[in-house]
């Protein structure tokens, strides 16, 4: 059962402009501070209603009449005897609401010059340009071009690898304690002989992290480099209008596979100081890295979470069925790893990791943007075994069968999107893309330079044309503030986008009703009688399936929505994992027939111009719908997808402004979307 509507586009952009100044508004000023930071968070995400609202008492009315004996004349009223006796019931509606109410959007994956496969390759932007640029002030690139975001962002994460993290600017300005040691000494001679010799010196950095080694250590220079990252972030910490989150990547890469994690604090420098970043070469198996998380917590009183990345460049091990040391999953394992993780980057530059043709062939949109050649570093193939240990929605499956077995789901994460450009400049726009690093900023060439060179089989190399314009992390919540942002992670109330501001809602529960989805307290209905993004659905009352109310609005700079799709996982009967997309919403009034829209949206895209038009598609889509194929005694994820129609992609911007010729493989037009944190149901 569903209901779907679009909006006139007049309409709409009216309703966009809105949004958006209001956002902008409550964005800039300045939240009180509350008394303590905990006492502010939504209610937990669990279907379970909360008491109704009390009813507003209306006060009397004010009048113009003669002022009866005793009472105080005003210019413009009579107060009354009793007038100003307090009330405990508040007028305003908004006054003890405490759910999220704006959407943040951030980056949480960057490198500046502080990581060695930035500045060791020209990035030469230090973490504070990284903050000025994201918040939006015009910067100079590496590659000397003047760039600016179209909007600033809100908050941003530096996530400089903590293997050999600073040592790039040490090379650049020959610091003495770098000199001084022999290795040191002959990277910086090849750092300086040129940009061949530079990358020579990248390349055995690189080897001796795969191998589990650093082959310049010197504790107290890393302490020098992260306490002053930490002071940056600081200083560039703004609450109520940027935040700066203080993090790092912790870069694990076992025989060239990815396992790379960003560590996020919810703290500032005062905590942080008092640890130095766990790296992988303290070890490179994620259970050490989360007993190191564990042993902050415990010692600074602070909090901290892991982001896990690139599964698709994992061959096989980000989402595997085995820890690391290849014992089975246990209760203890899955719980350890949710409490840690509780979000995954699910698409950024080096590929979009929501799903894969060959796990879903049914699904007509999984193959956007994939990267899935080998391992990270070109080092081996890709085998197809893999790729069900290496992909969101193949993971919150298996997931759901590991909790079957042990109690506990290891994969209960939320998605989110974020860059990992190397530029220090976080860039997703298609329009303007600004490279996964300082060799491929903008140039007549940048499409034919090496991404990954494999040193053995070229075919697993990997290209700029390949990179992705991706992503972003969107965050539902009430300030823009560390606290809040990194709470609102914690609980999975974000979404991810592969670039765009599109905003999207939902709310899953048992007795939504159809003209709840229109209503303009439609925020406040799905918290009090369902859960949000991130949420659980518990044991289903006799008779009822899940209802969700679902809201997507497009990016006011950018491309019209085609459709709403939620997208089911779930165990069946026989143990085994399942998928089904439905269609929700079609824009352009598109009829929905057997679970999809009877019709592509259409194309408006000028390749030669680099232009399109939003005369197709719709700006606002809304939908609500009841599982038709729900069974209680299975359990079941469910997230949102929400696609824009198609556009230039960025390939096709660098063909026309330089006036080349792109060759037939490299794609030209893509479909921007977003990517909700799931809803789980659990019997």
């Amino acid at each position: 059962m569903r209901k779907t509507r679009t909006m006139s586009s007049l309409f709409a952009l009216v309703a966009l402009t809105l949004v958006m100044a209001c956002s902008q508004e409550a964005a800039t000023k300045p939240p009180a501070a509350p008394a303590d930071a905990t006492t502010e968070a939504p209610p937990d995400n669990v279907a379970e209603a909360a008491p109704p609202a009390a009813p507003v008492e209306t006060p009397p009315a004010q009048t113009a009449t003669p002022a009866a004996p005793g009472a105080a004349s005003g210019q413009d009223f009579t107060v009354q005897a009793g007038d100003t006796v307090g009330r405990k019931l508040e007028y305003s509606p908004f006054v003890n609401q405490h759910f999220p109410t704006q959407v943040f959007w951030g980056d949480t994956h960057l490198h500046t010059s502080n990581s060695p496969d930035a500045g060791f390759v020209g990035n030469t932007l230090a973490p504070d340009m990284a903050y000025r640029f994201a918040r939006g002030e015009e910067v100079t690139a590496s590659s000397s071009w003047q760039v600016k975001l179209k909007r600033p962002l809100d908050f941003l994460v530096v996530s400089d690898h903590s293997e050999y993290m600073g040592l790039a600017p040490m090379l650049r300005t020959g610091d003495q304690a770098l000199l001084d040691d022999p290795i040191g000494k002959r990277w910086y001679d090849m750092f300086n002989a040129g940009p061949e010799e530079a990358y020579n010196a990248f390349r055995e950095a690189v080897q001796s992290v795969t191998e589990g080694k650093l082959l310049i250590e010197n504790p107290a220079v890393m302490r020098t480099i992260w306490e002053r990252n930490n002071a940056t972030a600081d200083e560039f910490n703004e609450p109520g209008k940027f935040t700066a989150f203080i993090g790092y990547e912790w870069s694990s890469m076992p025989a060239g596979r990815n396992l790379h994690r960003v560590v996020v604090f919810r703290d500032g420098a005062d905590r942080a100081d008092q640890v130095v970043p766990f790296s992988s070469i303290d070890s490179p198996d994620s259970e050490d890295l989360w007993n190191f998380l564990a042993g902050y917590e415990s010692s600074t009183g602070g909090q901290v979470l892991a982001i896990p990345h690139n599964g698709n460049v994992s061959q096989g091990l980000m989402f595997s069925d085995k820890t690391f040391t290849g014992q089975p999953i246990s209760a203890d394992y899955a719980a350890t790893r949710s409490r840690w993780e509780p979000i995954y980057e699910v698409t950024q530059i080096k590929g979009d990791g929501e799903a894969h043709p060959t796990l879903s062939p049914d699904d007509e949109f999984a193959d956007f943007e994939t990267w899935d050649k080998g391992a990270l570093d070109g080092s081996s193939a890709k085998e197809e075994w893999m790729l069900k240990h290496e992909y969101a929605r193949s993971a919150l499956k298996l997931g759901l069968k590991i909790a079957d077995s042990v109690g506990v789901n290891p994969f209960k994460f939320g998605m989110i999107g974020s860059t990992d450009a190397h530029t220090s400049l976080a860039t997703t726009r298609e329009d303007n893309y600004f490279g996964k690093f300082t060799a491929t900023e903008p140039s007549p060439e940048r499409y034919k330079h090496y991404v990954i060179q494999s040193l053995v089989d070229d075919k697993l190399s990997t290209f700029s044309s390949e990179e992705v314009a991706s992503g972003l992390a969107a965050v539902w919540a009430r300030e823009n503030t560390r606290e809040a942002l990194f709470d609102a992670m914690k609980r999975k109330e974000v979404y991810a986008t592969s670039g765009s501001r599109i905003l999207v809602r939902v709310f899953a529960g048992w007795d939504f009703r159809e003209d709840e989805v229109e209503r303009p307290d439609f925020a406040e209905r799905g918290y009090r009688d369902g859960v949000p993004m991130g949420g659980d659905l518990n044991t289903a009352p006799a008779g009822k399936a899940p209802t969700f109310m679902i809201r997507a609005l497009r990016d006011p700079d950018n491309a019209n929505l085609d459709r709403i799709q939620v997208i089911k996982g779930w165990l069946d009967e026989d143990g085994n994992t399942q998928e089904r997309i439905y269609d929700v919403a079609c824009a352009d009034g598109r009829a929905i027939e057997a679970r999809r829209c009877d019709r592509p949206v259409g194309n408006t895209v000028s390749v030669v111009d680099a232009s399109y038009t939003n005369t197709i598609g719709d700006p606002l889509l809304t939908a609500f719908w009841v599982d038709p194929d729900f069974d209680p005694e299975q359990l079941a994820s469910y997230y949102i997808r929400v696609l824009e129609i198609p556009k230039p992609r960025w390939s096709a911007y660098d063909q026309k402004r330089f006036g080349i010729q792109m060759p037939n493989d490299v794609p030209m037009t893509v479909q921007d979307r977003a990517y909700t944190s799931p809803i789980w149901y659990t019997p």
